[in-house]
């Protein structure tokens, strides 16, 4: 009768188990099926262009605002780098950029055929994936007549519509799967606008262009794929016993330049030419949040919001229209500095994330891949997602018997300065923004320090460098950032 009695228990508890990993809460009672993952990567859009991130911003963005009061907002969320392919490269792997040729986009694939993804990693655990937007990670380019191999569906997804990178970097042409829609063979002249730097404005280069491809319609064009993504997973789902979960990433290559506002979004804001394309973007994201509601997939998905680096923003910008683009932080795009690669980052998942919530918490992009691991139930393996931190529990407001602690970040900039951040402090290891800001590096001068050394918690504006007084805060960061270049994960 003993025996009999733990044999009973021994196969309960192998249930119990077994339900756990297939979608249970902590307590073993019945949950939702995985949810839908929305990602939401918007492009070149500042920390202080959201109304949510900055009360004073010129800018409506109602839709954002939105996500931000139904959900949680994060105020000290980094992309992996200040650049379109570093930030990308980084929230696809969960790895950071440096320790990757990410810089060789144009002419191969940066993400290795046997390196896990977030939609790998969901595809595993039985999601449908799909990609629609800016993928900017390369492909192997053979010819636009030949399939574009090493993109999006050779890393997980099933699907994807796109393009190859920014709507400013020739050739210009959509991609469906690993073919060219129709191929760039037609030529377009370089483009500029008056009354702003050579890297604003309605701003593309030269080179070729699909015939009937307009750069105005690809901003709806996204939203029209995106939208019926999410229609068509309803219909599958309703014609299966199946209810698969959906990962969808909507990267948008917008409000990059070149600033394209239809006429509807004219004057909708006093941000000029970008803030009217931002409003844009941000009714959008306002139609696809509305098509999951319209398909009742609202409650079941985790949406996340976030933009990929930094404005192209100067002072002068601020001074003419009263918009701080960077909300207070220092720097635009590219820079080793705060507004570089500060994001505004929101998730909302109804019911499971506290409504109007906020946490200060450093987090990364690369974070996304071990956080969703962690909601999914999948088990990291040794290799995967080596720069990864899990944030559920913040997310899901559960309590920890100890702080967990966030590895620092390593962060290259656009000119190459390695930035480091431990707690409150950051260390850059030279002088200069790193970017677009002037100047981009300095050469330290006899009596100057030789980096720069700020506390962000009592100077998040970076205003006081603090690298010849705090000398032993210095070595030890230096240390920190010598052992992460040279190591192959810091995920703990």
């Amino acid at each position: 009768m003993k025996t009999t009695f733990i044999t009973i228990a021994i196969f309960a508890f192998v249930l119990l188990a077994s339900s756990n990993a297939a979608g249970q809460n902590d307590d073993g009672a019945a949950s939702k099926q995985f949810p839908n993952v929305l990602i939401i990567l918007v492009d070149d859009m500042g920390y202080g262009d959201p109304g949510c991130f900055n009360s004073k911003s010129k800018i409506p963005t109602p839709h954002i605002n939105s996500l931000a009061k139904q959900g949680m907002r994060f105020t000290d969320a980094h992309a992996p780098g200040p650049l379109c392919h570093l930030s990308r490269y980084g929230l696809m792997t969960g790895r950071f950029p440096f320790r990757a040729k990410v810089g060789k986009w144009g002419k191969q694939p940066v993400i290795d055929a046997n390196q896990a993804t977030v939609a790998t990693m969901l595809k595993t655990q039985g999601y449908r994936t799909a990609m629609v937007g800016k993928w900017h990670l390369g492909f192997r380019e053979l010819g636009y007549d030949k399939p574009l191999r090493g993109g999006p569906v050779d890393v997980g997804f099933e699907s994807f519509f796109g393009i190859r990178a920014s709507t400013d970097i020739p050739p210009y042409f959509y991609i469906r799967n690993r073919d060219a829609v129709e191929p760039p063979t037609k030529p377009i002249a370089a483009n500029r606008s008056t009354g702003w730097s050579p890297i604003q404005g309605a701003f593309w280069r030269a080179g070729k262009i699909a015939p009937n491809m307009k750069l105005a319609d690809v901003l709806p064009r996204f939203t029209d794929e995106a939208i019926s993504v999410i229609k068509n997973h309803q219909k599958q789902n309703s014609k299966s016993d199946k209810k698969l979960p959906l990962f969808l990433y909507l990267a948008y290559p917008a409000p990059h330049t070149p600033w394209l506002p239809s006429a509807e979004y004219l004057n909708k804001s006093k941000a000029g030419m970008y803030g009217d394309f931002t409003v844009m973007v941000d009714a959008m994201i306002g139609r696809v949040l509305k098509a999951l509601k319209d398909a009742n997939m609202q409650n079941d998905t985790l949406v996340i919001f976030s933009s990929d680096n930094g404005p192209v923003w100067y002072e002068k910008d601020v001074q003419k229209f009263g918009h701080d683009s960077s909300g207070g932080l220092r720097g635009m795009k590219a820079d080793a500095w705060e507004g570089g690669h500060r994001m505004p980052f929101v998730v909302r998942w109804p019911d499971r994330v506290s409504a109007g919530s906020q946490s200060s918490q450093t987090i990364c992009f690369t974070d996304i891949f071990a956080t969703l691991a962690s909601i999914t139930g999948y088990r990291l393996k040794d290799k995967d997602a080596p720069d990864s931190f899990d944030f559920s529990h913040i997310l899901l407001g559960r309590k920890v018997e100890k702080p967990i602690v966030r590895p620092p970040l390593v962060i290259r900039s656009g000119a190459g300065l390695m930035t480091v951040r431990d707690g409150d402090w950051k260390l850059i290891a030279g002088l200069g923004s790193g970017g677009f800001s002037r100047p981009s590096k300095i050469k330290p001068g006899k009596n100057s320090p030789a980096g720069q050394l700020y506390h962000l918690k009592n100077d998040p504006a970076e205003s006081k460098n603090l690298y010849k007084q705090r000398p032993e805060i210095v070595e030890k960061m230096l240390k920190i950032l010598a052992a992460t270049r040279q190591s192959e994960k810091t995920r703990r």
